[in-house]
């Protein structure tokens, strides 16, 4: 067999399994698709809707199935422009927010609406809009998360036919006109000062209180104290009196004891006898005229007058020792 002919065959051959092996290659490199974590890949099989590959290593049919829609299943952060709104009681604001929502089904998200953050932007707006309608001026500002929470459920109720789940939506800011504004600052800095007169006030009257409280307690601690005093000076004088009493009780019964005897006896005579002659001592002291006979001038005769007396009291029935 000639050479040449031999050769043709054997390059014929293995150009054709080189392009066998191309076409192996390429067909294998079509069907095999890794889907990263958290995305969805959407398949058409003859322009129609065939399968949704999740994470993973997945097979397609090449040249037949193709790659219609590229889904993230991760949560996004979608910022809702701000749009105008009109409060029940007919105040024109400003409002923006941020909506966070999730695909949940990528076949309604990719074939149930066009752009579906688009449409659930719109939707987010025009239910803001239509939920402020529903409260005062006042109320936007204090009920945020109720109002958060109403855009939330009537967006999700609208969003079941695209796919989409709406997690939460946040109120970043509430611009009210420049009148409005001014208005509520008035106000703010009126019940301000009121708070503050009302706080003072209730200072002064709890100042007061306890002044008063402070005087009461004063002035019946300086009442119990004077009670006190005088309890405690009479018991003082009442007991010098008992004592007192008891002395001269004691003193008299000494000298009744004392004068029970002989020599107590004249020991009285004795003491009373001075007695008298220091009383006419002082009378003739104290008058520049005594008038007296010649007898009763005599020291003796006072001393005898002194003795005749004392006798006479020991005569007497009162001072009779063995009668007492």
């Amino acid at each position: 067999m000639d050479t040449g002919l031999i050769e043709g065959i054997f390059s014929v051959l293995f150009s054709f399994w080189a392009g066998l092996a191309v076409i192996v290659v390429v067909f294998l490199r079509s069907s095999v698709k890794f889907v990263p974590q958290n995305r969805a890949i959407v398949i058409e099989r003859f322009g129609k809707f065939n399968t949704s590959l999740t994470a993973g290593l997945n097979f397609i049919v090449p040249f037949i199935d193709r790659i219609a829609y590229d889904r993230t299943l991760k949560e996004q952060a979608v910022d809702v422009p701000s749009q105008g709104a009109i409060t029940r009681d007919n105040i024109s604001l400003t409002v923006d927010g941020v909506l966070y929502l999730k695909v949940v089904d990528p076949y309604k998200a990719s074939y149930g609406v066009e752009d579906y953050v688009f449409a659930v932007t719109q939707l987010a707006q025009t239910t803001m809009r239509s939920e402020i309608g529903k409260i005062e001026l006042d109320r936007t500002f204090e009920e945020r998360d109720t109002l958060n929470t109403a855009i939330v459920n009537a967006i999700n109720e609208a969003a079941q036919p695209w796919g989409v789940q709406v997690l939460r939506y946040e109120i970043k800011d509430i611009n009210p006109p420049r009148s409005v504004l001014e208005a509520m600052e008035r106000q703010m800095k009126a019940e301000r000062e009121k708070r503050a007169a009302i706080l003072e006030s209730e200072g002064e009257r709890q100042a007061a209180i306890n002044v008063a409280e402070g005087d009461k307690q004063s002035k019946v601690l300086a009442a119990e104290a004077d009670r006190a005093e005088q309890i405690l000076s009479a018991q003082g004088e009442a007991g010098a009196i008992e004592l007192v009493a008891q002395a001269k009780a004691m003193a008299l019964r000494t000298v009744g004891e004392a004068a029970a005897t002989s020599e107590g006896q004249k020991a009285v005579q004795l003491d009373l006898a001075t007695q008298a002659i220091g009383a006419k001592y002082q009378i003739a002291k104290q008058s520049t005229v005594v008038l007296m006979d010649g007898q009763s001038s005599e020291a003796g005769n006072t001393v005898a007058e002194a003795v005749a007396i004392v006798s006479a009291m020991n005569k007497s029935d009162a001072f009779t020792t063995s009668k007492a």
